[in-house]
């Protein structure tokens, strides 16, 4: 078992027996943490958070975090300022995370800056499983749109990665692997290592991916794919931005069938 795995499993089990002791402290602490994002005081909100566990502890904070509904967990993890660090990017699970980021495209953040920054600051912390991350996102509805948002600018490099097994696209010979050629690469291993492109940026995210969870990385690739040919044919996302309507409307997937992400009709959001 990991120490990431071991430490998570052991919270979980503090965090139930300090939910038992202490319930009010919680739900007035979510009721409050709510109130300021709805309010749009992001900062205020993650300082309660962060307060809460300051003073009570980390589980005590696994304890609020495990109530909030995903929109109100993306609202303080997107805003993420690589100058600190978060303990709420540090305490959030691989579920949590899959849960809030399955939403993220609500924003209407056409440059991915918050997506990409938040998804590195918690799938790259210091002793987690980025792949557990990765099948949290994977097993839901719109998880394979989501990180095909998050590599929409290395599409031509990610592409060269699936046919080739390197990043290097002077060694691309331009043409688009079939879907059966696709599936049958993806298991073919890399032809670099992952020390080599260790940045936890894109580039080891996509090394993980196809590495760990090929049918995942072709099912980006894939939804990927689709939306360049709608952006080239003007259909894009920046072409029906005024039309969104802001729902998260995914076709489903074999991964997404699963578990869909649900967001509830009546809940207002704080995007």
């Amino acid at each position: 078992m990991t120490g990431w795995l071991n430490k998570v499993l052991t919270a979980k089990t503090e965090t139930a027996a300090h939910a038992e002791r202490h319930p009010m402290n919680a739900l007035a602490l979510i009721a409050r943490t709510q109130s300021l994002i709805a309010a749009g005081d992001i900062v205020a909100a993650e300082a309660a958070l962060v307060e809460l566990a300051d003073t009570e502890g980390d589980n005590a904070l696994m304890v609020v975090l495990e109530q909030l509904p995903a929109k109100d967990i993306l609202a303080v993890i997107r805003e993420y300022d690589n100058s600190k660090e978060s303990v709420i990017n540090l305490m959030v699970t691989p579920e949590q995370f899959a849960r809030a980021v399955v939403i993220e495209k609500q924003y209407k953040d056409l440059s991915r800056t918050h997506l990409r920054g938040m998804v590195n600051s918690i799938i790259f912390r210091e002793d987690a499983d980025p792949v557990a991350f990765l099948n949290a996102i994977g097993d839901l509805e719109g998880g394979a749109e989501a990180l095909a948002d998050y590599f929409t600018e290395k599409w031509g490099r990610v592409e060269a990665f699936a046919r080739s097994g390197t990043f290097d696209t002077a060694e691309d010979d331009g043409d688009i692997l079939s879907e059966t050629a696709l599936l049958a690469n993806a298991y073919v291993k890399p032809r670099v290592d992952e020390d080599e492109v260790a940045d936890q940026d894109w580039m080891q995210l996509a090394w993980l991916l196809r590495h760990d969870c090929p049918d995942l990385f072709v099912e980006m690739l894939l939804v990927l794919r689709a939306k360049a040919r709608a952006h080239d044919a003007g259909q894009g996302e920046e072409a029906q931005a005024e039309e969104d309507d802001g729902k998260v409307e995914t076709s489903d997937t074999d991964r997404g069938k699963a578990t869909p992400a649900a967001l509830e009709a009546d809940e207002e959001s704080a995007i």
